[in-house]
C-alpha cells in the first residue's frame, strides 16, 4: 500500500502500524513525537494499535518550547 510521510510517497507493507512506522522512519526522539494522520492529532497511547490504510498521510511534528 502507499501512504505520505512528511510529504514523501512510500510503499509499505498492509497493517503498518504508527509506532512501526516511528521505528521504520528513525524517527529522532520519537518520545516527544506528535504524530497527524490524514490531518487528525493522535493520543501517544495509540500508536501500538493505530493500524495506516492505503493513501493515508502521516506528519511527524515536535512542538519547542521558548521565548521569554
Amino acid at each position: 500500500m502507499t501512504i505520505t510521510v512528511a510529504g514523501n510517497k512510500k510503499e509499505v507493507a498492509e497493517g503498518l502500524t504508527v509506532a512501526q512506522l516511528i521505528i521504520d522512519e528513525d524517527v529522532e526522539t520519537p518520545e516527544y513525537v506528535t504524530v497527524s494522520v490524514n490531518d487528525e492529532f493522535l493520543a501517544s497511547g495509540t500508536f501500538e494499535e493505530t493500524v495506516l490504510k492505503d493513501g493515508d498521510i502521516v506528519e511527524f511534528l515536535y512542538f519547542m518550547g521558548g521565548g521569554q
